[in-house]
Formats: structure tokens, C-alpha cells, sequence
């Protein structure tokens, strides 16, 4: 018995630390530009919808940007994917988070960057992740 629990113990344990490792890289990016702070958290990128949680801050202004129609997903071979929806705070306000979601990418790419052109910046804000496998 006490063999048995060890042993899913430390299944447990190295299930944990390879997701944990699998993930390393999806940690969130962080942009700053024309007094708006936005961060970018891959939340699930397997399954039937990949999942990015943004979150925006200013202290100037209303963040009245759509993020759907804002951002881009691309892939390393340069493939560009629209996203297929944006769940979370409507536009206004200093403060604004949510989800941005996209089709799954298939064959799964090595990295993925997430592309905003928000109104107004003349360059648009990256973020950048290396994918493992998983």
C-alpha cells in the first residue's frame, strides 16, 4: 500500500513539473505605449479554442479599442489567423480585461505572436511565445 502511494505521489509530482515546464515560455508579455499598458497570458493553446487573457490599464483616456478587430495571431511560417471572438469588458473605462479567442493552428506551429494595431500607435505592440511540445 505504502508502495503504491509513493508511486502515484510521485507521478503526481512529475506530471506537475512537466506541465509546469511545458509552459515555461507561455508566461505573459507585457507592452507599454502611448500611456496604455497592455499584458498578454496564453491561457489554453490546445483543444478546440486557443485562449489569450488580456488586460488593459491606462490612467489617460478610455480604452475604446475592440480587440478583436485589433489583433492578429501569426504563426512562425508567417501565417496570420483573425480571432473568432473577444469575451470580456466593453469598451470605456481606465481598466479593461478579457479573453481573446482563436481556431486552433494546425499543424501546431513552434511560436505564436499576437499582433495589436491599436488606434492611434504608429507601430504595432508584439507578443511573442515559443511553443514545446506538450
Amino acid at each position: 500500500m505504502r508502495t503504491r502511494l509513493i508511486t502515484v505521489v510521485s507521478l503526481l509530482a512529475l506530471s506537475a513539473f512537466n506541465a509546469t515546464n511545458a509552459n515555461a515560455n507561455l508566461v505573459t508579455r507585457t507592452t507599454e505605449q502611448s500611456a496604455v499598458t497592455v499584458e498578454a497570458t496564453p491561457r489554453t493553446l490546445s483543444g478546440a479554442i486557443w485562449e489569450f487573457e488580456l488586460r488593459f490599464t491606462t490612467h489617460s483616456g478610455a480604452l475604446a479599442d475592440d480587440p478583436a478587430k485589433a489583433s492578429t495571431l501569426v504563426t512562425n511560417t508567417g501565417k496570420a489567423y483573425a480571432p473568432i471572438k473577444w469575451e470580456g469588458d466593453g469598451p470605456g473605462g481606465h481598466h479593461r480585461k478579457g479573453v481573446l479567442q482563436f481556431k486552433p493552428v494546425a499543424p501546431r506551429p513552434t511560436s505564436l505572436e499576437l499582433r495589436m494595431t491599436r488606434q492611434g500607435e504608429a507601430q504595432p505592440r508584439s507578443f511573442r511565445w515559443t511553443l514545446q511540445d506538450q
